[in-house]
């Protein structure tokens, strides 16, 4: 540093003579004199250029991002995962004021937004929010190109987004959003292929790309989105399956997905479950497994255990606050035809700013008010069905349907529907016992007798009577608007694929998918052709 500002000195006396000189003589006489002199400058300007970058170059590279993944990182991301959405967000406000070229804290606090967003989906913090999808990944572009985590963090926000976009109706940028995260992580995978967490992210895409309703194939097409469930069971039984620090680390949430994945997809229910208790899962200090089995036990017909759960769970500040628990009791407090229904449905509906379920939970409300005999309130909830959320599912699609008709349903049918619901079967089958579907005028309620004595018999493990009914619910109900016979044809397929009969599975399945506008296509569909892969295994 002293000889650089050596030549700076030298630099100045050069320059000041050359004006000098230009002052005392005319310009003839001293031109070349002057010109010598800004030759001289100029070189050795250069060289005063030359040793500034040369000392620059040996500053410490404090301005280069990185992933540091320390310790307060990794319980932040664990408290994430487990909804302790308050501790994780405080813990990396210090690590971005400690270090903010680390991009751990930017890929953690996209984890916080989302839980908050998909989960209480209030518009406002929507607004909020959404700039924060640009500007990460605007950051994490500029991390380092030899790190597996570059990549993996941008997939993991596109994707998480796109769930996102889809919790608040705009489809477009879901599919979007969708595209970058499967291409990231397929390029990710290609570059890194050692890096474990990258078969934690392609896993369920693959198998996502592989069950697209056939109304939406020319979308994924057009995105270049394809797969098998197949692929992608394999990608997550090898993340799974790994000891890799990294999948170590990150494993809670490949189980999170494995779960899902392996009761909807696999249709594997009580494997799900098995595995959610063999696995040792937190169910009351982390919120987002509690949620995930209390969620999956209500639509195991299990009401009892879900409401245990729920209830069962740790409190605390540090945890997100969301109606979502009282969704989950009023739905398992519904199927049990208990009175503390009217409380929960009314906590989450006042207290909800999200559109998804609300048509649905409004109508479950009113089935609550007419089996109690209050039609006043049973007429308001369906006014409120037809005004409130919106249709972006087949439960509110559902719902807004029955509301349109302007018809309570058949109470006895009802009572019997909503215990079968919660796993209450004996129960449901005494509130059908001595009827059979001539004792229903309506074709719409025959066809529902015959399916509801048809899946009690399922669930009591009356196999052949299951199908016998089933059978007849189908021939009757093909055609028709109601999801009856669709789900029927399904019902049947997973009997027989548990018997190992594919052809007459493969059968049913496909017969399930040709069925048409009906309610719940989309969702009976993707069931089916998860079913039909399944099958074609075997």
């Amino acid at each position: 540093m002293q000889k650089l500002h050596g030549e700076q000195a030298l630099f100045k006396r050069i320059l000041m003579r050359s004006f000098t000189i230009a002052a005392n003589k005319s310009l003839v006489h001293c031109r070349w004199q002057l010109a010598l002199l800004l030759l001289c400058s100029v070189m050795h300007l250069y060289k005063l250029v030359f040793v500034f970058v040369a000392a620059l170059a040996l500053l410490p590279t404090s301005a280069q991002r990185v992933f540091d993944f320390n310790a307060a990182c990794v319980k932040a991301y664990h408290d994430a995962m487990s909804l302790r959405l308050t501790t994780a967000s405080e813990a990396m406000r210090h690590q971005k004021a400690a270090n903010p070229n680390n991009l751990a804290p930017i890929l953690i606090e996209n984890y916080i937004d989302f839980f908050e967003l998909f989960l209480n989906e209030d518009p406002s913090a929507y607004q909020a929010k959404k700039k924060n999808y640009s500007q990460r990944l605007k950051l994490l572009e500029e991390g380092p190109s030899s790190s597996p985590l570059t990549l993996f963090a941008q997939a993991v926000i596109n994707l998480q987004w796109a769930a996102i976009e889809l919790k608040f109706a705009n489809k477009w940028a879901a599919g979007w959003a969708f595209r970058d995260a499967f291409k990231l992580a397929a390029q990710n995978k290609k570059k890194h292929p050692g890096f474990m967490p990258n078969l934690m992210i392609t896993g369920p895409m693959l198998m996502m790309a592989g069950t697209i309703p056939k109304g939406y194939k020319w979308l994924g097409n057009l995105m270049g989105i394809s797969g098998t469930v197949s692929q992608g069971q394999q990608d997550l039984a090898r993340f799974l399956s790994s000891s890799d620090a990294w999948a170590t680390m990150f494993k809670d949430e490949g189980v999170f997905y494995q779960v899902y994945i392996q009761y909807y997809l696999l249709n594997q229910p009580n494997e799900a479950l098995n595995f959610i208790y063999e696995q040792n899962l937190d169910l009351a200090g982390n919120h987002l497994f509690a949620f995930m089995a209390a969620n999956l036990h209500l639509n195991h017909h299990d009401s009892k255990k879900a409401r245990q759960i729920v209830l069962g769970r740790k409190q605390g500040p540090e945890y997100l606050q969301t109606p979502i628990w009282d969704f989950e009791l009023a739905y398992a407090t519904l199927y049990q035809l208990q009175p503390q229904t009217e409380a929960y449905f009314q906590r989450f509906l006042s207290q909800f700013k999200g559109n998804y379920y609300v048509k649905d939970a409004w109508l479950k409300l009113s089935w609550h008010y007419l089996i109690t005999g209050n039609v006043p309130r049973y007429n308001h909830c369906i006014t409120m069905v037809k005004t409130k959320g919106n249709t972006e599912t087949d439960a509110d699609q559902r719902a807004l349907r029955e509301a349109a008709q302007n018809k309570p349903p058949n109470t006895l049918l009802l009572k019997a529907r909503l215990l079968s619901d919660g796993g209450m079967y004996t129960e449901a089958m005494q509130v059908l016992a001595g009827k059979n579907s001539n004792d229903f005028a309506e074709e719409a309620e025959k066809l529902e007798f015959s399916y509801r004595l048809a899946r009690i018999y399922d669930e009591l493990g009356r196999d052949d009577a299951a199908l016998k009914t089933y059978h007849w619910v189908i021939q009757r109900g093909k055609n028709r608007r109601e999801y009856f016979a669709a789900r029927a044809a399904l019902q049947s397929g997973l009997i027989y694929e548990a018997r190992s009969q594919c052809r007459q599975a493969l059968e049913l399945f496909s017969e399930c998918i040709s069925m048409e506008d009906h309610d719940f296509e989309d969702s009976l569909e993707q069931k089916a052709k998860a079913g039909m892969a399944r099958c074609g295994k075997k």
